[in-house]
């Protein structure tokens, strides 16, 4: 692509990105795509012949679009803003145009130089102390003299300064890798003869529950123990927890060296105590104090938030991101510090091929895990230079307003509560009586998948909670209307399926319970009916008299148990046959009493298999084989040795039937 090409195509690329910004509310904000699916989309190899910038521009709109979750949509309402601004936007260009790699000053002079002068421009704008800028009030003064013409006139810097660094994680960090320098160089002083890799096992780093994951991540890295606090009921980092905490930790013998503390946490946007912990702090020597206010800290642009961030002169670094919430593009994390000789010396390393002559200038590759550094402090200048900090002020003035908008929206709902204090951008609310988090879920869950709104959940005093974070540069009160507007007739919608499901759970259960119930009553019915016949007719029980009794209709077998019975109880009863058959299977509903009162007493000890009704199992007895004469009287024996009632030898009038014959 050659200069002409490049200026006709970067024309159609700004109409396309206005296009795309100014229309982009009628796209879905999520993406209805599954992992894997561009792979199916696009060639697994790179073309071997050039293809036409045009057909890329399209295969941009056909296929990468449809996958692309739109951080700038007036419905995107998940994590915090993603700064952008066409300011920005042209810087980036310019300094994708420049291409210079400003690892030190030599490599590139105003790549440096701006980034010093830029931060110490945020840095008083947000109000930091004094020790944390490069340039000090005398230092200014003494600017302003050079450029009326004393060019003779020697500029003393501050020791502190700020850098710019990828994301928050690095500025965390790197500050937890100077700590850990400074907190060993300490004590090798005062322990030289015990070994380094001893007294790093030794060190402790806290923070609180509440604070972001990557300063666990940057423990991890570092090679260092941390301990994660408890907050208060304000989900705030108290003096007094972490004080007893590294106390109880000295006794142990563990070395504090690092804390970690928050203004404006990502789940619900708290604050910690920064002036009671820095208290804390100062009564240990080795204890470096950073203050994470990664996406707050750009709201203390605005006089009346700075109180949030009292006690910020015992920290030792200091971090915000202008990419979130200063309308700034990815990445411009910008960290300061008050001595940066202490950060520069934990991480220094000095080839020849980097090294310059132009002794005490700074060199941003000392400051950083990464030697290439992009030009980012153009975005920065560009940004602040086109709005002001009036206009930013205005901003973000904005935004805390629709925020409260959208807390009062949702207070005057009676099923639902905000749990956390709204101060800036952040809402945190849930639905009312949902002990399981059920609901939530699947409220969020229900919204998300519509796609005409994105969110996304925390945890809020161990509840589940949704975050609602206003984040559109130009979103209006139409935008936050339209949110609640979603969730009230989604929430409508979630509660009454779930009632439904409830009552047809319930139903389901009633009838399970009903159908149970009535089985009891049936069999209960069925074995006092049997009670009732078995006592008034002996046949029933009585298989000899069932047998002996050529009209009966009581089955005392199952044919169908077995193929091989044919006669239930059938005993041979030939006084000349030594052999007899094999008696069959039978049903029988007596208590097993009955069956050792005479019935299978046998001398020659037949074996007879008797299956219960109410068993599955089945059981052998021995039988005997009985006379005709016998026969005769067994149903007098059988009445008379009744389990169930039992008769008396002797008959003994009661006092009535006395009375009766009198």
């Amino acid at each position: 692509m050659d200069t002409e090409q490049f200026r006709k195509h970067g024309k159609e690329m700004v109409d396309y990105i206005c296009e795309y910004l100014e229309t982009i509310k009628q796209r879905r904000v999520t993406p209805t795509v599954n992992p894997g699916w561009l792979k199916n989309q696009i060639p697994l190899e790179a073309p071997v012949h050039p293809e036409a910038f045009d057909a890329i521009m399209k295969d941009v709109e056909n296929i990468i679009m449809p996958g692309v979750t739109h951080w700038q949509h007036p419905r995107f309402h998940a994590y915090f803003p993603s700064g952008n601004s066409f300011p920005s936007i042209l810087a980036d260009m310019l300094s994708d145009a420049i291409a210079c790699i400003g690892f030190s000053w030599a490599a590139s002079p105003s790549c440096t130089e701006l980034e010093t002068i830029v931060l110490d421009w945020l840095g008083k704008a947000i109000g930091l102390p004094e020790e944390f800028l490069t340039f000090s009030e005398e230092a200014s003064k003494t600017i302003s003299s050079a450029r009326q013409g004393d060019s003779e006139t020697e500029i003393h810097n501050g020791k502190g300064g700020g850098v710019l660094q990828g994301s928050a994680s690095e500025c965390i960090f790197v500050c937890m890798l100077a700590a850990r320098a400074q907190a060993i160089k300490r004590l090798r002083k005062l322990h030289p003869f015990i070994e380094e890799g001893v007294l790093l096992s030794k060190l402790m780093a806290y923070c609180s529950k509440e604070s972001h994951s990557c300063v666990e991540k940057g423990a991890m890295m570092a090679f260092v123990k941390l301990r994660i606090l408890e907050p208060d009921e304000n989900n705030s980092l108290r003096g007094a927890t972490l004080r007893q905490v590294m106390e109880q930790d000295e006794a142990m013998g563990l070395i504090p060296f690092f804390v970690s503390t928050t203004l404006g946490t990502t789940s619900c946007c708290s604050f910690d105590n920064i002036p009671e912990i820095g208290l804390v702090c100062q009564q240990f020597e080795t204890v470096w104090l950073h203050v994470d206010a990664a996406y707050a800290g750009s709201a203390f642009i605005c006089p009346e938030f700075r109180s949030l961030m009292n006690g910020i002169q015992y920290a030792d670094s200091f971090n915000l991101n202008t990419n979130k919430w200063l309308l700034t593009n990815f990445d411009c994390s910008c960290l300061w510090v008050k001595d940066r000789f202490k950060l520069t010396c934990a991480l220094v390393v000095d080839p020849l091929y980097l090294q310059h002559g132009y002794a005490g200038a700074v060199d941003y590759r000392h400051w950083g895990i990464p030697l290439s550094r992009r030009f980012r402090s153009l975005k920065l200048w560009f940004v602040l230079r086109t709005y002001g900090i009036s206009g930013l002020q205005k901003y973000i003035r904005h935004h805390c307003q629709l925020a409260k908008r959208f807390e009062r929206l949702v207070k005057s709902d009676n099923k639902f509560e905000v749990l956390n204090d709204v101060k800036m951008g952040l809402v945190c609310f849930r639905l009312k009586d949902d002990p399981t988090n059920k609901l939530n879920k699947k409220l969020l869950e229900t919204i998300n998948e519509s796609g005409k709104l994105h969110m996304v959940p925390s945890l809020v005093h161990d509840k589940y909670v949704i975050r609602f974070c206003v984040v559109a540069e130009h979103a209006t009160e139409d935008d936050i209307d339209y949110a609640w507007k979603i969730i009230k007739e989604t929430a409508v919608t979630v509660v009454y399926n779930e009632q439904e499901l409830t009552e047809k759970r319930e139903e389901q259960v009633d009838e399970v319970f009903e159908l149970s119930e009535r089985k009891k009553k049936d069999d209960l019915a069925y074995r006092r009916s049997f009670f009732v016949r078995m006592v008034s007719d002996p046949k029933i029980y009585n298989p000899i008299i069932a047998r002996s009794s050529p009209g009966s209709r009581r089955h005392t077998h199952l044919s169908s148990m077995d193929d091989d019975i044919h006669d239930p109880l059938s005993i041979a009863t030939s006084d000349t046959e030594d052999t007899m058959t094999q008696p069959a299977s039978s049903w029988i509903s007596w208590p097993l009493a009955f069956l050792f009162q005479g019935v299978f007493d046998d001398k020659e000890g037949n074996d007879v298999p008797v299956r219960f009704r109410h068993l599955a199992t089945k059981m052998h007895f021995k039988s005997k084989s009985k006379s005709p004469e016998h026969l005769a009287t067994e149903e007098n024996k059988s009445r008379r040795n009744s389990p169930v009632f039992p008769r008396k030898s002797s008959y003994v009038k009661t006092d009535n039937e006395s009375n009766m014959q009198k």
